[in-house]
């Protein structure tokens, strides 16, 4: 097999514009030493409510206008790594045609819910329960939080969050999804628990997502109001790194598998806050979390334990890299 070299490598990340799951893409592309175009489609109506085997054309039910996504035209890239249900189809009709010469290899992350024998790569997570000859399973979401980032964003930071005291805990929020609640109800039980926190010592810094309700958010903001706490009003920089950068310990809503793996990232003890609601996957991985020690339910107060950060990233693109032929990436 002919290898790729990272400089002249082209590479695409192709996602449907969910964040989190693009920022897997990008996690994986930057572990191979890679700088990808990232293409973000849309599928038109009515094609996008129905299975791809009723579209006209694979790339030709795109929406490609003003306010539509990114067209998948030549010059094609070498590799593209994608993800999301509705990419599947539109990056093997790419493959198919790219031809025999010189094919456009495909990595898909997580279950794409055709026979992963179709792509030249599949990364899944262990709670999706699939195998095959081409399967990378992985524990939790690829991600980009690594020792170099997290000291860069440490530096950056530590001077903005030196007044809150030790144990400083950085407090993950999501929103509520399909498996999930999170309202300004819930938002009102955590802020309670966390208001605890700081009457016991420890400085808190707590972020919302873009799932996160306005009224959540508030809601943690109105009970914190006084106490050594920060609490991110998304505006001006993202201190989401730098957040995780300088905790002692970390708090997560139950909602985000990303948040959660993002969070293993810093070896740092990881307090799952449990949300009404959940999914036979989301159980399936947090007990995975938990079963690899990396991870403890958030019980009111803080416990110390100690991991092995999971290594998903770089093993998976170790592995992409030897199996497709790209030049290895930097140890």
């Amino acid at each position: 097999m002919a290898q790729f070299s990272v400089q002249r490598t082209a590479c695409w990340v192709v996602t449907d514009g969910k964040a989190g799951m693009e920022s897997q893409c990008r996690a994986l592309a930057a572990a191979l030493g890679l700088a990808p175009t990232v293409k973000r489609i849309v599928v038109r109506p009515p094609w996008r409510w129905l299975p791809p085997g009723l579209w006209p054309s694979q790339l030709a039910a795109l929406d490609t206008g003003r306010d539509g996504g990114d067209a998948l035209s030549k010059p094609w890239p070498d590799l593209i790594i994608s993800t999301g249900r509705q990419t599947v189809a539109p990056v093997l009709e790419l493959k198919r045609r790219s031809g025999r010469s010189r094919p456009v290899r495909v990595v898909q992350i997580q279950n794409p819910r055709v026979a992963p024998g179709r792509f030249d790569l599949v990364v899944a997570p262990r709670h999706d329960r699939l195998s095959g000859l081409n399967v990378i399973v992985t524990l939790g979401a690829l991600h980009g939080v690594t020792p170099e980032a997290l000291a860069a964003a440490a530096a950056l930071w530590a001077p903005r969050l030196q007044h809150l005291p030790r144990p400083r805990v950085a407090v993950l929020l999501g929103g509520g999804n399909r498996a999930y609640a999170l309202g300004e109800r819930e938002a009102r039980a955590i802020a309670a628990a966390l208001a605890a926190l700081t009457a016991q010592g420890a400085g808190l810094m707590v972020t919302p997502s873009r799932r996160t309700p306005p009224a959540a958010t508030q809601a943690v903001a109105a009970a914190l109001a006084g106490s050594p706490a920060t609490v991110w009003d998304c505006s001006g920089d993202n201190p989401y790194l730098g957040f995780l950068a300088l905790a002692d310990a970390v708090l997560v809503t139950a909602d985000s598998v990303n948040m959660v793996s993002e969070a293993a990232g810093t070896g740092r003890p990881v307090h799952v806050i449990d949300l009404p609601g959940g999914t036979t996957r989301f159980r399936r991985f947090h007990r995975a979390m938990r079963d690899a020690g990396v991870t403890r339910p958030f019980a009111g107060r803080l416990e110390d334990w100690a991991y092995t950060p999971p290594d998903d990233t770089a093993r998976v693109a170790r592995a992409v890299a030897e199996r497709l032929g790209l030049a290895p990436p930097a140890p």
